[in-house]
């Protein structure tokens, strides 16, 4: 009974890890989607700038990482700094 019983907290745990959030270069959209799932990729980047614009000092610490305007890719400095910031999606 034991034996199983460990058996089983293993696959939950491993299955929980193959769907734990990676920190790695993602596109704007992209992520964004993984924060808003449920709606349209363009209205989702929207709510995702709105929160990084609202969240005290998000944005000047980004722009530290390297963001610009022009920037379509988060890299895994940007995305670490969102995911403390907004928590994981």
């Amino acid at each position: 009974m034991l034996e199983t019983l460990g058996y089983l907290i293993e696959i939950v745990y491993l299955c929980s890890m193959e769907n734990a959030f990676k920190i790695r270069t993602y596109g704007r959209m992209e992520l964004a989607q993984l924060y808003c799932p449920d709606v349209q990729p363009k209205t989702a980047w929207k709510k995702l700038k709105e929160w990084i614009d609202y969240y005290p000092h998000l944005n000047e610490k980004l722009a530290l990482l390297g963001k610009t305007t022009c920037t379509r890719t988060y890299s895994p400095p940007q995305v670490r700094a969102i995911v403390e910031a907004l928590g994981e999606p």
